[in-house]
């Protein structure tokens, strides 16, 4: 683990330090690279493919392991641990529910004049799921993916993996979209298979939204490709960031931004608080378990005010609020991914199995974002009727706004329905 940083925050400086908590990513050495590789996935389909994932993941991959069998699905499902079966069934009900739950209603509203006009809910028909591989396995975030375009009625659900060694995905990702019902599961890794799903291939059809997280590089080209497709959001590196008082258990707190941590080097883990000695207790905690690479940084507030106005001013995309009363620090929270209340919520719950979804706003964004669910992949689309009295009425008012920007062939039109001249 890298040292661990500590930081002083009184009145007037919570933007200076909230500006140094989360690392910088270079990105736009990225750009060039990934535009190369989406070009080169435009314009020659399935070999840029095949090229990048014998470069890449399998130097033996082939044509023909693009898309999985079915029979490869099943085998995996045939072998996964019994106990790892249950949990991803249990992570998917639980994430299930909540999707349900943020189903918009369609809504059918009669205006003053009498015209008519009805907002529906229309799901994509086709979604592409990225699930990464590379240093591990993630099917955690199929689950994330598959389970919301499910509840939003997408017929067409697409998973893609990174191959390994044997030219496959990971079979605990195999089995995962086994147990979800997809059936179409294709081997691509980075920004080729976001360019794949955006601008399709002769193995691959094209897909209307894509979703997942992944590397820089995959975050990158689904930047690129927004306007060919839709996205769920460009994510960058997990971070968290935890509000406590002295009612706080120091050793979960320093576990808590361990467990952070441990997502890589670029992920930000920060506690802040009114309490110097729960600073040194977690600072003492961090020093005796097991370490990881992320950069970890406790900072020491002058009220607990402050510690909310850091956590504002961060925009983490996890929260973890743990002090006597969360409740009432929750309620202040505007700009956050989720945020986890009350002394048992620690952020892995909701990585795995709370039943929000982990797919959030990173670096700054939940100031304007929110996290991946039904809606990503529903699209409103508006019915009007107009009435014989709403036509009377308003074709008046449109003329004169017509008139006003010089379409005059638009207040025509909407004369042309008019039953007295």
């Amino acid at each position: 683990m890298s040292e661990p940083r500590r930081a002083r925050l009184r009145a007037g400086g919570v933007q200076a330090i909230a500006h140094t908590l989360r690392p910088e990513v270079d990105v736009a050495g990225l750009a060039a690279g990934v535009a190369e590789t989406l070009e080169a996935v435009r314009a020659r389909g399935d070999d840029a493919l095949v090229e990048g994932a014998r470069r890449f993941d399998c130097a033996e991959f082939t044509h023909d392991r693009l898309r999985v069998p079915a029979a490869a699905i099943e085998r995996a499902m045939d072998a996964i641990d019994e106990g790892l079966r249950a949990a991803i069934v249990a992570a998917a009900s639980q994430v299930r529910i909540v999707a349900e739950a943020l189903l918009p209603d369609d809504r059918h509203v009669t205006l003053p004049f009498g015209q008519r006009v009805q907002v529906r809910s229309i799901p994509v028909d086709a979604a592409g799921c990225y699930a990464p591989g590379g240093r591990a396995a993630y099917p955690s975030s199929l689950i994330m993916g598959v389970v919301p375009a499910q509840v939003a009625g997408v017929e067409r659900i697409v998973a893609v993996s990174p191959p390994g060694p044997d030219g496959r995905p990971s079979p605990v990702v195999l089995a995962t979209a086994g147990l979800l019902g997809v059936e179409e599961v294709y081997a691509a890794s980075g920004a080729a298979a976001v360019g794949a799903l955006a601008y399709g291939t002769a193995t691959i059809a094209p897909v209307a939204v894509i979703v997942g997280p992944g590397s820089p590089w995959v975050q990158e080209a689904k930047r690129q490709v927004v306007g060919v497709v839709g996205i769920d959001g460009v994510a960058g590196p997990s971070e968290v960031l935890i509000i406590a008082d002295r009612s706080a258990d120091p050793r979960a707190l320093a576990l808590d931004l361990l467990a952070q941590a441990e997502h890589g080097p670029d992920s930000p883990a920060v506690l802040a608080s009114d309490d110097p000695s729960v600073v040194s207790a977690v600072e003492a905690h961090l020093r005796e378990l097991p370490g990881a690479p992320g950069p970890i940084t406790l900072v020491e507030c002058a009220s607990m005010p402050l510690a909310v106005e850091l956590a504002e001013a961060f925009a983490p995309e996890h929260l973890e609020i743990a002090t006597a009363e969360p409740e009432a620090i929750a309620e202040r929270i505007t700009s956050s991914g989720a945020v986890f209340v009350g002394p048992n919520c620690a952020t892995a719950f909701g990585d795995y199995i709370a039943g929000s979804n982990h797919v959030l706003p990173t670096g700054g964004a939940a100031r304007h974002a929110s996290a991946l669910g039904p809606t990503t992949f529903l699209r409103r689309m508006s019915v009007v009727e107009m009435t014989d009295e709403a036509v009377e009425a308003l074709t008046p008012h449109l003329a004169a706004l017509a008139d006003a920007e010089g379409f005059t062939l638009h207040r025509m039109s909407a004369e042309a329905r008019r039953r007295t001249p």
